[in-house]
């Protein structure tokens, strides 16, 4: 029976390479996870070819038993209904075993929180003179207290910025423009990062970017992710951190600090207040700490 097995598996991921060209790597996980089902069958004297649709929910439920995440377990599901259709198609099976699996519910990960003395630390990093940390400084100031997004940070140009008003003009995803407010401490570092610092890094050259690098380019997304990991580490921060992690922290603290939920999803430029509502899962952990820490009856 295993060797049937094994030669269906074959059969399968040759055609998986054959029509979509999958990578080694991609139909190496594929034949991993159809032969840990197959051993899972094997105990129960079931060949690939002959389980059920129980066979499958009882092989799930063995991988939850273990501790198996939802994600892994959903992963494992894609690859058996791939499997199975595949079968189906080339006449190879009459009925699908996994028709009707559900899918396991996998939520939205909660984005990583970092505390505000962490944020105050970070901020403080870019210590000392010169055009690079005086953008750095900049960068890091405007991240936070707009809550931009990374490719919205880096893509700034210098006619979307009004440090008259302290406003900042976005155009974030689906082209939708929003207006958001930069605060003082982000407005000055700005204002000092443009007065005659960016001079210096463009010499000659021509930018509308706010942001640029010692060559006189715009920053990118990678660079950016380089210079947190840098100055989280010079900060003494042990959590890891991305460039997404102050646009965490920026939703993050306004709902600790009392935010509304409307208000914060108008700043974040998020179309739909469900993927706003996942910060308040943050924010409630980060009250429900301090109340058992601080409070005389936590």
């Amino acid at each position: 029976m295993a060797s049937k097995g094994v030669g269906l598996v074959d059969q399968f991921l040759d055609s998986l390479w054959l029509e979509s060209g999958l990578s080694a790597n991609t139909l190496s996980a594929y034949r991993s996870d159809l032969a840990a089902f197959e051993t899972f069958l094997l105990k129960k004297n079931v060949p690939l070819d002959a389980c059920a649709r129980a066979d499958i929910l009882n092989y799930l439920a063995a991988n939850v038993r273990s501790g198996s995440s939802a994600r892994s377990s959903a992963r494992r599901l894609s690859t058996l209904r791939r499997f199975y259709r595949y079968l189906v198609r080339e006449g190879l099976l009459s009925v699908d075993p996994s028709a009707d699996v559900q899918s396991p519910a996998l939520g939205r990960p909660l984005p990583k929180a970092i505390t505000e003395s962490a944020v105050e630390k970070l901020l403080a990093a870019p210590d000392g003179n010169g055009p690079l940390v005086a953008r750095d400084r900049a960068m890091l100031e405007t991240m936070y207290a707009s809550g931009l997004r990374v490719s919205e940070l880096v893509a700034l140009e210098l006619h979307q910025v009004d440090l008259t008003t302290g406003l900042v003009r976005v155009t974030g995803k689906g082209g939708k423009e929003r207006i958001v407010p930069l605060g003082d401490e982000a407005a000055q570092t700005i204002k000092a990062y443009l007065s005659d610092q960016r001079k210096i890094l463009l010499g000659e050259r021509v930018s509308a970017a706010v942001f640029v690098t010692r060559r006189g380019q715009p920053m990118s997304r990678q660079a950016f992710w380089q210079l947190i990991k840098r100055y989280a580490a010079k900060a003494g921060i042990d959590t890891r951190l991305s460039p997404h992690t102050l646009r965490h922290a920026f939703a993050t603290h306004l709902l600790n600090h009392g935010a509304d939920l409307r208000s914060v999803q108008m700043l974040l430029g998020h179309a739909d207040l469900s993927t706003t509502q996942i910060y308040t899962h943050v924010a409630r952990a980060r009250l429900q700490s301090l109340h058992s820490e601080h409070h005389p009856r936590g």
